[in-house]
């Protein structure tokens, strides 16, 4: 008898089902929208936690670069 009442309430899942997986080119522009939106909020974070672990390291490699650029001997072939 309570499963048969609560058989009749509408469930988060129902209202889902009615608002985007009733048809299928609203479910299909859901899935694609879903994929681009979230694929930029990953690409979003891990830029950021990218950037966050690597403070300091780009100027220390830059620098590092430019001095052993300019103290190794260069080498041109002249054939």
């Amino acid at each position: 008898m309570e499963y048969a009442a609560r058989r009749n309430q509408k469930g988060a899942f129902e209202g889902f089902y009615k608002l985007i997986m009733r048809r299928n080119s609203v479910y299909v522009t859901f899935i694609i929208a879903g994929a681009f939106f979230g694929e930029r909020a990953v690409d979003y974070g891990v830029h950021k936690l990218w950037e966050r672990n690597n403070v300091g390291v780009c100027l220390f490699s830059c620098i590092l670069n430019h001095v052993l650029c300019n103290l190794m001997p260069k080498y041109v072939d002249d054939e």
